[in-house]
């Protein structure tokens, strides 16, 4: 093969690898303060003279050593958003990086323990400004997104109730779902069945992290003792055959976050991912970015690596995509609207 005849086939690949970034995405597992760029954050806390120096690399990227002390520095990024205001900010500095990356929906996860500390009248306040600023954003870069409350898990479970209950008084058109996020070696899934029996009884759908770092039992307490329909992760259920057969079988939907899993660690490269396994065996799949600036990535980047280390083409990503908006829990006129647009694309 000649110099010209490479350079034309790299070309088309690139060509190829455009064609794919540039895809419509619909992204279900992004915690809303976890996607705050870098910039965003050190910005408002120089407007509140808060030094947050020790969280930030020399680059200005955040900076921690594992993921019990990005939990920390998370919560230490978050400490500069006090008040409906910030929220509004931070919703269209989100926004305007999603829309940027071809996301046309998005699911986020919002946590009243940072929007109010759990109070049920400032969560409403705070829950107005965020909606306010996601539909501005909505006109202006045609994003839609659609709000989960999440309890932590590290919180407790009397937290949780507080949280569940900021969400059932809320619920509605905009804010569709109920989860919980957190340090998964706390505790169990069911400590917090009460918090998920509240939000289910108030019209909520839910999901729930797990599996990420415990094993693929998590998946199971969480489907039998909270009965959600979504798993946020899930991957270490690949290690059980039975369990990702439970899977198949439910048509339980994974968010699956490649990049973040392999830049924590769960597994050493993408190529060691179980994300095309679990298709494989039948299993709803997603991608997510799930903490993006934490994680250096983008969903751009995360389609651009799938593609170059599984070889999925155009028509795997609008599949994954269309399960996506399936599972997605917004109603279903707004399904149809994203599934349209999928449609086009392809």
């Amino acid at each position: 093969m000649d110099d010209l005849t490479r350079d034309r086939i790299a070309a088309m690949d690139e060509e190829r690898l455009a064609r794919i970034e540039a895809l419509p995405k619909c992204e279900l597992h992004l915690h809303f303060e976890g996607a705050a760029p870098p910039a965003f954050i050190r910005g408002l806390a120089a407007e509140k003279k808060v030094d947050l120096s020790k969280i930030f690399n020399s680059d200005g990227s955040y900076a921690y050593r594992d993921f019990t002390h990005f939990l920390s520095v998370y919560e230490a990024a978050t400490s500069v958003l006090q008040s409906p205001e910030d929220f509004a900010r931070l919703t269209t500095a989100v926004l305007e990086e999603s829309a940027g990356n071809g996301v046309i929906y998005s699911e986020t996860f919002l946590s009243p323990d940072f929007c109010g500390g759990g109070d049920v009248s400032a969560w409403r306040d705070y829950l107005a400004a965020i909606r306010e600023a996601a539909e501005a954003a909505e006109r202006s870069h045609g994003i839609i997104l659609r709000g989960v409350v999440t309890c932590i898990r590290h919180f407790g479970p009397e937290k949780a109730k507080a949280a569940a209950l900021c969400a059932a008084e809320t619920q509605g058109d905009w804010l569709t779902g109920f989860g919980m996020a957190g340090a998964e070696e706390m505790g169990k899934q069911r400590d917090f069945a009460y918090s998920f029996d509240m939000a289910r009884e108030a019209g909520l759908r839910l999901t729930s992290h797990a599996c990420e770092w415990r094993g693929p039992q998590e998946v199971v307490d969480a489907l039998t003792d909270l009965r959600v329909e979504r798993i946020g992760h899930g991957v270490r259920a690949i290690a059980d055959p039975r369990v990702v057969e439970m899977l198949a079988e439910r048509e339980i939907t994974l968010e699956v976050c490649p990049g973040s899993n392999v830049f924590l660690g769960v597994f050493p490269a993408l190529k060691d991912h179980p994300i095309q396994r679990f298709r494989e065996a039948g299993v709803k799949v997603t991608v997510s970015t799930d903490d993006p600036p934490f994680f250096h990535t983008t969903m751009r980047k995360e389609y651009r690596d799938l593609a170059l280390t599984f070889g999925w083409d155009e028509e795997v990503f609008t599949e994954i995509n269309r399960t996506a908006m399936q599972a997605a829990f917004c109603d279903a006129a707004t399904r149809e609207a994203v599934l349209k647009q999928l449609d086009a694309a392809l």
